[in-house]
């Protein structure tokens, strides 16, 4: 799915091909999705890789295939406070998540992270000075979890540094996702309210930037930065 700016479904359009501006997130079957850079391709400048950040050297994953899951049927409790470790091989960074913003897919990313659905993946969009694209299982920009769900954004969301949001097909009605989401390294997209917030980042920014900077200006990783595993807390 597309991101934000179109993050992309097929990531490549990730966050969006400066024509389509529109984020596609990668979360459902096959279609492309518009990405937070196709939305701001047009405007952003690739950006130098950063100095070694602590990234480690690591082999690309073989891909995975479709997913063939079932959407949670139980939203999260908007009474607790969860949070999502994402371990990359750039270091960890944590994600608080809105059940009130998005709760079908606060849920659903909790849910996928649960299972390890993101294991073993890699971010496959990164631009700079935009956003950072992960969550396809087949690494094509394509993939997703085998469903979508639908939360309707609202009309003042914003999309600002650090803000986690779910990638999204250009066709696909506001607030679709799948498993694509993207992270925003900028410190405003302005990209339209069309993408489910599920939350931000609240500790560990810092290798957010680290692997925001690793992109180049066809928004394609310069090394790969995989996702070693998750772990979901609710308290």
């Amino acid at each position: 799915m597309p991101l934000p700016f179109a993050p992309v479904r097929r990531l490549t359009g990730l966050l969006l091909t400066a024509a389509a501006l529109s984020l596609a997130a990668c979360g459902g079957d096959g279609d492309e999705t518009a990405t937070p850079l196709e939305e701001t391709e047009a405007t952003q400048t690739a950006e130098a890789p950063a100095e070694e950040g602590g990234c480690r050297d690591v082999e690309q994953p073989p891909a995975k295939p479709e997913g063939e899951l079932s959407a949670p049927k139980r939203e999260l409790d908007p009474g607790k406070r969860h949070e999502v470790v994402v371990t990359t091989s750039c270091g960890e960074f944590t994600i608080r998540l809105d059940p009130e913003s998005a709760p079908k897919a606060a849920a659903s990313f909790a849910s996928l992270a649960e299972k390890g659905f993101f294991d073993d993946t890699y971010f496959h969009r990164i631009v700079p000075g935009f956003v950072i694209q992960g969550g396809d299982p087949t690494g094509t920009g394509t993939g997703g979890p085998g469903y979508s769900t639908e939360d309707t954004p609202a009309p003042g969301t914003r999309y600002t540094k650090g803000v986690v949001a779910m990638a999204k097909g250009g066709p696909e009605p506001a607030g679709t996702a799948g498993s694509q989401f993207f992270v925003v390294t900028g410190e405003d997209t302005g990209l339209p309210a069309e993408y489910a917030a599920i939350g931000e980042v609240t500790d560990g920014i810092e290798v957010v930037e680290a692997i925001g900077a690793l992109g180049d200006a066809a928004e394609q990783p310069l090394q790969v930065i995989t996702i070693e595993g998750t772990k979901v807390s609710s308290r």
